[in-house]
């Protein structure tokens, strides 16, 4: 199972890339002292498209083989059998085991994923806050 971002978050990167990679056209070709702080406008540009792009790509977190595991580079993994313990708190599901916790924020997830992710939570036999 494939929990998907939020389109709007997903978009919001997108348009928020365009936006920096506009600035830094106006920075650097109608700017007639440059400087090499103008050019910052295009790597911040270039990381919001790029995050942008791996939204599109992978998901936020996918749910195989027994494993919860968030699509991120340095994203958590954890095994469904070892969570003892789910907590909803400030929009965020925290999982937690013995040895590991892991925060899920559900503002960041499509409606239709997130009932998918709360369905296969509840199947688990854990406490729940």
């Amino acid at each position: 199972m494939r929990i998907r971002y939020k389109k709007k978050q997903v978009n919001l990167n997108l348009y928020l890339g365009i936006i920096w990679f506009a600035n830094g056209i106006v920075q650097t070709v109608f700017n007639e002292n440059s400087s090499w702080f103008d050019y910052f406008w295009f790597l911040l540009s270039g990381t919001y498209l790029i995050i942008y792009f791996y939204q599109k790509k992978e998901k936020y977190l996918t749910v195989e083989n027994g494993i919860i595991k968030q699509n991120w580079p340095l994203g958590k993994k954890m095994k469904l059998n070892e969570i003892k313990r789910i907590k909803h708190f400030a929009g965020e599901y925290i999982l937690k085991s013995e040895l590991k916790k892991m925060k899920i924020n559900i503002s960041l997830i499509e409606e239709e994923s997130l009932s998918e992710l709360k369905s296969e939570l509840k199947k688990l036999n854990v406490e729940w806050n």
